[in-house]
């Protein structure tokens, strides 16, 4: 039985170029993998055959010597270029591994990190990102205030320059990965990657070690640092510093610092929002005859209102604008007054008189409140009897 041509069982013209040779070979290895093809029993050989198309493509010298024989190449006495002698090998079922490993560095290497360039290895790893947990008080909420805090954190080793090495010296490529951070391990079909065991990932190695850091490239140590705390925040704000959480290792990126807010309650004032609440003490006197009081606000300022006559505890007034900010700009909240009536006490005899009369005069002016409490009385002294 004849071979099928290498172009077309990939799906690809002829003289197409490597990047389309792979991405067809991509496609094929995907849609005829056995794994994926269970029920259609022809899947696997067509499967090895994209195999064998794709290790005969990918190299520049057989794919010449391909288009030039076609499989003749590849059979017999056929040598390299075409000419006797030699052969090039590969050929035939060819060597799966070297042709799926190129399609998983394709499929997968952006997502496990890459395999990284020839003695590049990987990317330094990033810094962990840190939460600092910041109390203030209702009136810097209310202002915003520039804070200093000082964070416990690693920073970059000053000895040796953030490399780890002793006298920041560069690291030297790993000889167990070449530089790569990873190694490979053939088990049947399939090609596992893993970190490099020596270099842990990194693709480098320390052959002295920095006294300071012991080779991490970082050491411990308190930062001060300056926050910008807007007017408006409130409980569970959160605050981002990008780049000033905890040193990468060996020179790698550092992580964030998050700031998460904590406003302290306070003595007069309830937040709902935007929104004060003040419960506001009157006298019996000012909540019946009506008048004007003055009220502290949070600016650290005091506002008057005006309170109705025969007002009673719990009646509530609104002053605009004496509020919070919002966070992201708008209008301010306004502040709720709740007035709280006090009743007198530790009264002096002239007072108490004053008030006997009050309430004589209040049972002539409300006969039937007189008549209502009377009947009580006549009850509860009938129960005694």
């Amino acid at each position: 039985m004849s071979k099928r041509d290498y172009y077309e069982v990939l799906g690809v013209a002829k003289g197409a170029s490597a990047d389309e040779i792979k991405k067809g070979y991509r496609k094929k290895a995907k849609e005829l993998h056995p794994d994926r093809n269970t029920d259609k029993p022809e899947a696997e050989g067509q499967f090895k055959e994209a195999n064998e198309a794709y290790e005969v493509l990918k190299n520049d010298d057989k794919k010449a010597a391909y288009d030039r024989y076609g499989h003749a190449a590849f059979e017999g006495g056929m040598g390299g270029g075409g000419r006797p002698g030699g052969g090039f090998g590969g050929g035939g079922q060819g060597d799966f591994s070297s042709a799926f490993s190129d399609v998983f560095d394709d499929l997968f290497g952006d997502f496990m990190g890459g395999r990284g360039q020839q003695g590049g290895g990987r990317r330094a790893a990033r810094g962990s990102d840190l939460r600092f947990n910041l109390r203030i008080s209702l009136e810097d909420a209310f202002s915003g205030l520039q804070k200093s805090i000082n964070v416990p954190t690693s920073v970059g080793c000053g000895s040796c320059n953030g490399t780890g090495a002793e006298g920041g010296a560069e690291p030297t490529t790993c000889p167990t990965c070449s530089g790569i951070g990873k190694v490979r391990a053939q088990q049947g079909f399939f090609t596992v990657e893993r970190a490099c065991p020596t270099c842990s990932g990194l693709g480098q190695i320390i052959k002295n070690p920095c006294n300071s850091c012991r080779g991490a490239g970082r050491v411990e140590k308190d930062r001060s640092l300056s926050v910008n705390i807007p007017a408006g925040v409130e409980t569970g704000t959160r605050i981002r510093l990008a780049g000033e959480g905890e040193a990468g290792m060996r020179g790698g990126p550092s992580g964030d610092l998050y700031i998460f807010l904590e406003v302290q309650e306070h003595e007069l004032f309830e937040r709902d929002g935007p929104n004060l609440f003040c419960r506001v003490p009157v006298t019996m006197g000012s909540a019946a005859l009506g008048g004007s009081i003055e009220v502290p606000t949070i600016d650290g300022g005091r506002g008057r209102v005006q309170v109705p006559a025969g007002s009673q505890s719990g009646r509530q007034m609104r002053l605009r604008s004496k509020g919070m900010p919002h966070l992201r700009g708008g209008a301010t909240g306004d502040m709720i007054i709740e007035l709280a009536v006090e009743t007198p006490v530790n009264l002096t005899a002239r007072q108490k008189e004053i008030l006997r009369e009050f309430d004589e005069l209040s049972e002539e002016n409300h006969p039937e409140s007189s008549s209502f409490f009377s009947s009580v009385k006549s009850f509860w002294d009938s129960m005694k009897g």
